[in-house]
């Protein structure tokens, strides 16, 4: 019987065995994917002073992410700790610090919980399995290709299929505000919200004007690029589109690539690239990734997080494995054998169980397996 405070709060669930077994196939493959790439996995706490995780995070993210971290005090140095809400900061701490002297261009793995007070009205899990993977010390368009193609081989190896990428650049208006298309102070962030609304009337009423054409370049990447292409003025985008021009030319034929040049939602501390993954099967984004500064250093990084307990959702089932029954008084070095063989073995526990209601698929008879 369910008692009320055996309910779980908004926001989070068990994952029950056929879940866990999907999750676990996943994140073994994809980690599988970056230890052959050359990324060595750390480990960070799940716990930090509240002070060092919310200062590594991003210019753009410090605010919105330190307010959804769970705090407390910690009663051995009386700071406030604070629950990670996203990994990334912490690899780059330990790139800043730890692994300061290490040779570059580092390529770092990591895979671990994450949680948040509260979520957002689209995704409202406050728990999630981030994996992903840091290219730290190296800020060009080969570095971020690399990032780009690791996400997605990842992904295919844990089963998924019809995957897509969707490009965007996170400091366009920065860019052209600069110089080609010119802003005051205020304007800048008033051109930004309506151009995240994809709001015509919006940005005449804030004066970018100019900016129009750039919610008419997003689409298939082939179809939209040579309409990024056409408002750069002056070149102030030449390099910025012959890198995304290289980091589509590097993936394969059956991804589809996007191209969304204003998108920021998710990117709000990314440089000149950011990219998002999707994928058949799953709804919303399975990943992110993009370019960076690791604040506080200021080193330049390449990276890449999949949500790994939603990437699941349209991962590929794990192979079903034969469950061998071991009656009472069976010979234990044969069990042993059996499962050193790829077998999956359920011992006894006493006379009368039902094998086949335990899940078992053959029942030991001497050193035999038997169907049931």
């Amino acid at each position: 019987m369910t008692k009320p405070d055996d309910l779980l709060p908004i926001g989070l669930q068990d994952q029950l065995p056929a879940d866990a077994a999907r999750i676990t196939h996943a994140m073994r493959a994809a980690l599988d994917v970056l230890t052959g790439q050359g990324y060595d996995r750390v480990r960070p706490p799940l716990v930090e002073f509240e002070k060092s995780l919310a200062g590594r995070m991003g210019a753009g993210q410090t605010g919105n992410e330190a307010r959804r971290m769970f705090r407390f005090t910690d009663p051995a140095s009386l700071r406030t700790l604070a629950l990670r809400s996203d990994i990334t900061p912490q690899i780059g701490r330990i790139a800043a610090t730890s692994m300061a002297g290490a040779a570059r261009p580092l390529r770092l793995a990591y895979c671990g919980d994450t949680a948040v007070i509260a979520a957002d009205q689209l995704d409202p899990a406050r728990e999630r399995l981030q994996l992903g993977a840091e290219l730290i010390g190296a800020d060009t368009a080969r570095a971020a290709s690399e990032i780009v193609c690791v996400a997605v081989e990842a992904l295919k190896a844990a089963g998924l299929t019809g995957i897509s990428v969707d490009f965007t650049l996170p400091d366009l208006v920065d860019t052209l505000s600069a110089h080609a298309m010119p802003l005051d102070a205020a304007q800048v962030d008033a051109v930004r919200r309506e151009l995240d609304t994809k709001d015509a009337g919006g940005l005449k009423a804030v004066g970018g004007e100019a900016y129009l054409p750039l919610l008419y370049a997003t689409g298939a990447f082939d179809d939209a690029l040579p309409k990024l292409r056409a408002i750069d003025a002056g070149g102030t985008l030449a390099s910025r589109i012959a890198g995304l021009e290289e980091i589509a030319a590097t993936l394969s034929d059956d991804v589809r690539i996007t191209l969304d040049p204003t998108e920021r939602h998710g990117f709000e501390y990314q440089s000149w690239f950011g990219f998002t993954l999707y994928a058949e099967g799953v709804l919303g984004a399975v990943g992110r990734g993009g370019t960076y500064k690791i604040a506080g250093s200021e080193e330049a990084a390449s990276g890449f997080t999949l949500y790994a307990d939603r990437m699941a959702s349209g991962a590929s089932e794990p192979d079903k494995r034969d469950t061998l029954y071991l009656p009472l008084g069976h010979d234990r070095a044969i069990a042993a054998s059996m499962r050193e063989s790829g077998w999956r073995t359920i011992a006894a526990l006493a006379e009368g169980e039902d094998a086949q209601k335990l899940g078992a698929t053959h029942v030991l008879e001497g050193n035999t397996p038997k169907p049931l």
